[in-house]
């Protein structure tokens, strides 16, 4: 990008003055032209640049600047938005910091340009020489003695854990240590032989599989201790002569420092601007400024000027574009390829011959500029059609696993068995069986009668979800009720399986619109999407497009959790429609959201011939009714808005697709009215109420869902703390926010004492600026509330739950709920769900009355959302909003009694046995043979010490269902815990066994004093597998048979390879079980 540009005079002329002086000012300074100038002059001068700015995110838009003309990497030291956190080992912050201190003192070259916010510069920084001093060196082939190294970690500020998933554990098992590093992205396993180090190996904090090896690796101390020790200003560590301090209005960066300062709780032990100033006088400095000043003694001039304001349409604004290229040399860049392309095509309708003087680049510009003496313009796509929402690309620090395996359970938890009902689970105890000792899992029934279940048995029990209040009613171990309440709830459950595979034929019979295939239309709005789509939407909208391509009516439900993606899955979806002609209704719960949605839709579109029109209590009568008429004739193609749509006044010349946002906030009425819609059109319903997969494996068939469970990439877990009402604490938040240039939701849900609560917040932070919304005001009133919240002229918003639906502002993030003991665990998600959505840590301020005590119900619900604060936590959510309110929210009131009797796992299954069998689909059965042989498998505790990572491990090798899936298991114990000792190996052997017998259709397999006793369930089958015997069978039935062993046959390791030379893949039965 600077090739040609660094040729210009001028700026050669404002390098050369770094020859002679140290303090130079570049006057004119307009938008991106700042950091374009700033990397003339490092690439001119060759010089390192430390370019700082006034703001937080101003750092992120210059960083990505910076690249784009230098086109190297850039790095960002990132400042704090208040006083530093109490736990800086798993501070992300601190984690970044470390990571750029680490590489400047350890790989200097590499970090050529870094861009800090002020708030950065204030804090101290570990002193150089601590990295080198208080790291441990790894070595391959090296020693280790395991207990002082445990004891350097703690030392050094790792905490103890059974297992790593955030910077600052550690973690040892036997001959594997685990440990997660602050700033450097990655944890390391270390696995011993002896004391001797055999590798070293990066691994996924998520999945806990190693990835790649290394041969050394220095462990620094986490970032909580090394910025406890002696610290020094960042400045120390660019004391090379070759550093350009780079100052972006270095006025506004000294007013910003000094708030900054001020805000602070404790203040000590920072430093304020004008020792930074004093610690930058050993520098180069270049200030870029816009207006001309007396700060620098060297000061130079060049002409930057703002872009002209492009007009809202589409035409006119490439025009405008057009006019430009007319005068100067203009560049326009784009996100990516297809935004090129759609921008050619547009560019060729207005002028054929404009193309040829505009050229078009992928990248990101944030703010264009005119360079008049040069000719040359330089222009963001986003300017030209008013996208301004951008992504900052994130290195994404690892999270924990997307799951919802909530079923893990706890001493004392509810469960169901299978076959014997409702118990209490009583943990895991060893037992004796004949001359061997086994671990059983231990259930207390009614009558205090326990049963000791097998570990290899362990997938017959779940936890008990379906409760309401109270605790489910003990089951009689060997009684018959257990047996009729199953028949009974599985014919309930054939009963609402036929109803809904009698609505899904109905469906079919009546046929509906059959879509053409993607166009080149379609596709370029799709690539032109600036967000990298997950798996899960792209399968989503893969199954979306394939519904809508065939001839009948779409009805499919799209879960998923907030800020999942769903509104740009259901802009893509109503695209299709729209392309073939069709007009698109969209319809959504409150007023605020159909603003929203179409303002989303409307940036969305802006580039393609379709009308977007939104009908809500923001605009008048007169307005609704002219875009009622613009509707009948077809003149508006996408039309949003409240149940006011379902209004027998709005008609379409030609709907074809109504999208439908949290169905279930609207009333009966309007249901009915959607259900006569779902015979004709199609529908596509969005609910962030996540469906656990259970559920949604055993309606397949029944209903046509879609589940996005992954979160985006750039989506960051929101920091959630539950705390008494404190006005200081309010204050400290607020200010935390706005120190960042941020928005806060303040959300009290009483209208009654609204007013007075904004006062409180007033007078604790009477530095901002508040605002109130409730959905009592005035329409007009409300309107101009949120769009002054919208167009930041306000930092706080007082409001009542009007947020809690889709509400996208990603400026706020912060989230203040007060009485949050008032509120339902779902709600209290949603609304917590408002924020997170931009590239800063979010928090979330769960505020109690400090008086009132708080119930047991609600003391779940809020321990649940500051537990489930990681991403994906949707699911987790929905899993303990089953057991704290019941399942019968999902398939209706009159299904939580079956589900209450059975429990929710048991009742997935019975739905899907059902389903399978009403479309007789045969059933995939993996049976496993019950082997009561002298073969003792064991987890060691000395393997595994932790009990609930035992019970995980044998509930995994219960569940396999395949041989594969306990080969897999078997590298990951390998993996993660070390090598196997031998009751391991043979407790995985007795696994596989049970699978490869159970496919020949073996009932039980017993050593019977001299003779192995075989029981089948087929004769053919017993005849085919026993006529290949070493061994000769004797026949007892033709089901029963019998091999008489030798006693060197008997030894445990000669009677495994005996079976499962009988049961090899050579020995493959004929027929499937």
């Amino acid at each position: 990008m600077l090739t040609s540009i660094v040729e210009d005079q001028r700026l050669r002329e404002i390098a050369s003055l770094f020859d002679r002086a140290t303090r130079v000012a570049i006057e004119g300074i307009w938008g991106s032209s700042a950091p374009f100038a700033a990397a003339a002059v490092a690439k001119l001068t060759g010089k390192r640049l430390l370019y700082v700015t006034a703001h937080l995110d101003q750092a992120d838009d210059v960083q990505e600047d910076l690249e784009l003309f230098t086109g190297q990497p850039v790095d960002v030291f990132p400042g704090w938005e208040a006083d530093l956190p109490e736990n800086l080992a798993s501070d992300e912050i601190a984690a970044e910091r470390l990571n750029v201190l680490t590489r400047l003192r350890l790989d200097p070259d590499q970090v050529r340009i870094v861009v800090a916010p002020v708030q950065a510069l204030v804090f101290p920084v570990p002193q150089p020489g601590s990295f080198i001093h208080e790291s441990f060196e790894l070595k391959h082939g090296g020693t280790l003695d395991v207990e002082a190294f445990a004891q350097w970690l703690v030392d050094h500020g790792y905490t103890r854990l059974d297992r790593v998933e955030q910077p600052g554990d550690f973690a040892i098992r036997g001959g594997i240590a685990d440990v997660y590093p602050s700033g450097v992205g990655h944890p390391v396993r270390v696995e011993l032989f002896g004391d001797q180090i055999d590798s070293i190996r990066r691994f996924d904090p998520a999945t806990q599989r190693s990835t790649d090896a290394m041969d050394y690796f220095y462990l620094p101390a986490t970032s909580d201790y090394l910025l406890k020790l002696p610290g020094c200003p960042v400045f120390d560590y660019f004391l090379d002569t070759d550093t350009i301090i780079c100052w972006h209005e270095p006025v506004e960066v000294s007013e910003l420092a000094q708030t900054f300062v001020s805000r602070l709780k404790d203040p000590v032990g920072v430093y304020p601007f004008h020792a930074i100033s004093r610690q930058t006088q050993r520098f180069n400095q270049l200030a870029l400024i816009r207006f001309p000043g007396e700060l620098f003694p060297h000061r130079a001039r060049i002409e930057f000027a703002a872009l002209p304001r492009f007009e809202a349409k589409p035409d006119a604004a490439v025009a405008q574009v057009i006019e430009l290229a007319a005068e100067y040399d203009t560049t326009v860049f784009c996100e990516n390829q297809a935004e090129i392309e759609r921008f050619s095509q547009l560019l060729a309708s207005a002028d054929p011959h404009a193309a040829q003087r505009i050229t078009l680049r992928v990248g990101l510009l944030h703010r264009g500029f005119l360079w008049p003496d040069r000719k040359l313009a330089l222009v963001g796509h986003h300017e030209i059609f008013h996208r301004y929402e951008h992504r900052h690309r994130l290195k994404r620090s690892p999270v924990a696993a997307v799951t919802e395996a909530y079923g893990e359970l706890e001493t004392g938890d509810y469960v169901v068995h299978v076959q014997h009902g409702i118990g209490k689970y009583e943990g895991l105890k060893v037992v004796r069986r004949g001359d061997r000792s086994e671990e059983v899992l231990v259930i207390k029934y009614a009558g205090n009668v326990s049963l000791q279940v097998p570990v290899w048995q362990a997938d017959q029990v779940q936890k008990y979800i379906g409760a309401f209040r109270g605790h489910p009613q003990l089951s009689q171990l060997g009684g018959k009720t257990w047996q009729k309440t199953k028949e009974k709830v599985g014919e309930a459950v054939s009963s609402l399986a036929a109803e809904m595979l009698e609505i899904q034929a109905r469906r079919e019979a009546t046929g509906g619109i059959a879509y053409p295939p993607d166009t080149d239309w379609q596709r370029q709005l799709e690539e032109s999407f600036i967000y990298q789509e997950t798996e899960d939407q792209l399968l989503a909208i893969r199954d979306i497009k394939q519904d809508m391509q065939r001839p009948r009516a779409m009805d499919r439900l799209l879960c998923g959790d907030v800020g999942y993606g769903k509104t740009e899955i259901a802009m893509r979806a109503a695209f299709k429609a729209l392309e073939a002609g069709y007009q698109v209704a969209v319809l959504v719960p409150t007023t605020i959201l159909a603003e929203q949605h179409y303002r989303t839709f409307s940036e969305r579109l802006a580039e393609f011939p379709f009308t977007v029109e939104s009908i809500s209590r923001f605009k008048s009568r007169k307005q609704q009714k002219d875009v009622l008429q613009r509707t009948v004739v077809g003149r508006v193609d996408v039309l949003i808005g409240t149940h006011r749509l379902l209004s027998k006044d709005v008609r379409f010349a030609n709907l074809g697709m109504v999208v439908v946002d949290e169905e279930q906030r609207f009333g009966v009425a309007h249901k009915e009215r959607l259900k006569q819609l779902r015979a004709t059109v199609d529908v596509l319903t969005l609910t962030a109420t996540p469906i656990p997969r259970t559920l949604h494996m055993s309606l397949i068939g029944l209903r046509d869902i879609s589940t996005l469970a992954t979160p985006p990439l750039d989506r960051r877990s929101i920091q959630t703390e539950i705390r008494k009402l404190d006005w200081a604490l309010v204050r400290q938040a607020i200010l935390r926010e706005m120190n960042r240039d941020g928005q806060v939701y303040f959300v009290h849900n009483y209208v009654k004492d609204i007013q007075q609560i904004a006062e409180h917040v007033q007078a604790a932070v009477p530095e901002a600026r508040i605002v109130i919304g409730h959905g009592q005001m005035d329409e007009k009133e409300l309107e101009k509330v949120m769009l002054a919240f919208l167009r930041r002229q306000a930092d706080v918003l007082v409001c009542t739950t009007i947020i809690e639906s889709g509400v996208d502002i990603p400026t706020v993030n912060t989230i203040i709920i007060n009485n949050a003991d008032r509120f339902g665990l779902a709600d209290l998600h949603q609304l917590r769900g408002r924020v997170g959505r931009y590239k800063y840590r979010a928090h979330a301020y769960l505020m109690l009355p400090p008086k009132r005590p708080l119930t047991p119900i609600a003391e779940r619900r809020l321990r649940a959302i500051e537990e489930y604060s990681e991403l994906g936590a949707g699911f987790r959510i929905a899993m303990r909003d089953l057991e704290i309110r019941g399942a019968g929210n999902i398939l209706g009131p009159e299904q939580s009694g079956h589900i209450a009797a059975v429990g929710y796992e048991l009742y997935c299954q019975l739905l899907a046995e059902t389903v399978d069998r009403l479309q007789d689909r045969p059933a995939e059965t993996h049976r496993k043979a019950n082997l009561d042989l002298p073969l003792v498998g064991a987890l060691p505790k000395k393997y595994v010490a932790s009990e609930r990572d035992r019970l995980q491990i044998y509930q995994r090798l219960a569940g396999a269902e395949r041989v594969d899936d306990v080969d897999q298991l078997e590298r990951d114990l390998n993996d993660i815990h070390g090598r196997l000792p031998d009751p391991t190996r043979m407790l995985l052997d007795l696994a596989r066994l049970r699978l490869v017998a159970g496919r020949w259709g073996v009932r039980t397999a017993v050593l019977r004093d001299e003779d192995l006793v075989f029981h089948l369930d087929d004769a053919t089958r017993c005849q085919e597998l026993f006529s290949r015997s070493q061994i000769p069978p004797r026949f007892a039935d033709p089901r029963e048979v019998h091999l008489r062993l030798p006693p060197r046959y008997r030894e445990p390791a000669t009677l495994v390879r005996i079976l499962f030379k009988l049961f090899s893949p050579a020995h493959e039965p004929q027929t499937a079980t």
